[in-house]
């Protein structure tokens, strides 16, 4: 099973910005979706963006615009730009790789985000 390790989190100022990476400790099929996730205290998981192989990205609507998520397949890591961080981005950042077809999925050990007003 594929390990996945995060990094990047931190505390930053509200209107800042984090670039989070996730590598992957073998080469992860074009066929898999990458994705982000979050989950703030007291609340679920939520997806934040995914991308596929082919580049095609997803995002919650609460972070359209100001989150960007890239993939660099060679390098089996994928990244997740946070621009204009506002306080309620506090959580604790998870990445995700997930095999449509076999149905697999691996998580990392998230990374804390903290967004200071």
């Amino acid at each position: 099973q594929v390990q996945l390790v995060e990094s990047g989190g931190g505390l930053v100022q509200a209107g800042g910005s984090l670039r989070l990476s996730c590598a992957a400790s073998k080469i992860i099929s074009k066929i898999n979706v990458m994705g982000w996730y979050r989950q703030a205290p007291g609340a679920q998981r939520e997806l934040v963006a995914s991308i596929t192989g082919g580049g095609t990205t997803n995002y919650a609507d609460s972070v359209k615009g100001r989150f960007t998520i890239s993939r660099d397949n060679a390098k089996n890591t994928v990244y997740l730009q946070m621009n204009s961080l506002k306080p309620e981005d506090t959580a604790v950042y998870y990445c995700n790789t997930r095999n449509p077809l076999s149905r697999t999925s691996s998580w990392g050990q998230g990374t804390q985000v903290t967004v200071s007003s």
